[in-house]
């Protein structure tokens, strides 16, 4: 059985990886009289958990958040909303409409470097769990792209072979972090360009 493993911000989701953090940092500096390196002293401060590496941690995280810039709970509940609208972006539609086309032809999963709740909020939003099994979140499994173990972890959950999946990233280094583990890989920039190459990896 064949697979293909996409990766979600920037691939299925629509997002600006590199630019929202800084966006919303000076959105937020503004909003509270900081500048970014202030905001980010601030927090820094503060020792907030890693939601990147853990699950479980999210209420700790935004309760230290609030506490570290001064701001009661309606304004903390406000910036995580900011912070989940900017970080789930819009469905790439067609993209995943291609992906709900393969089922029965390939098997379908998801390998994302991720932030506690992040499951909950874009399974709200977009449902993938109809599309995709397994949903491989670095949160949820302790190590992030591209560190080896990343797809690793992800191969056990597929039950796959490393030569019998075509991994899709929107960024080099998790791409070079699958081909040192023997995926074979898309670096995403355009739909079309993405779907001939998942078209001709199972044709093959």
């Amino acid at each position: 059985m064949r697979w293909i493993l996409y990766d979600i911000g920037g691939v299925i989701e629509m997002v600006d990886d590199h630019r929202w953090p800084g966006e919303l940092e000076e959105r937020w500096g503004a909003r509270l009289g900081l500048s970014v390196d202030e905001l980010r002293r601030c927090l820094h401060a503060a020792d907030l958990p890693d939601t990147t590496l853990r699950s479980g941690v999210a209420e700790e995280y935004w309760r230290g958040f609030g506490a570290a810039l001064g701001i009661d709970t309606a304004d903390v509940e406000e910036m995580r909303s900011q912070m989940w609208d900017a970080y789930c972006g819009e469905a790439n539609q067609e993209l995943l409409d291609h992906a709900r086309s393969l089922r029965g032809r390939a098997g379908l999963a998801i390998l994302s470097n991720s932030g506690d709740g992040a499951r909950e909020e874009e399974e709200r939003r977009f449902g993938l769990a109809s599309i995709f099994d397994p949903i491989c979140y670095s949160h949820e499994q302790g190590v992030a792209k591209p560190d080896p173990g990343a797809y690793l972890s992800a191969l056990e959950r597929m039950g796959a072979s490393a030569q019998d999946v075509l991994f899709i990233d929107d960024n080099e280094g998790p791409i070079r972090g699958a081909e040192a583990c023997g995926l074979r890989t898309v670096l995403h920039r355009d739909n079309a360009v993405t779907i001939a190459a998942i078209e001709s990896f199972l044709a093959e």
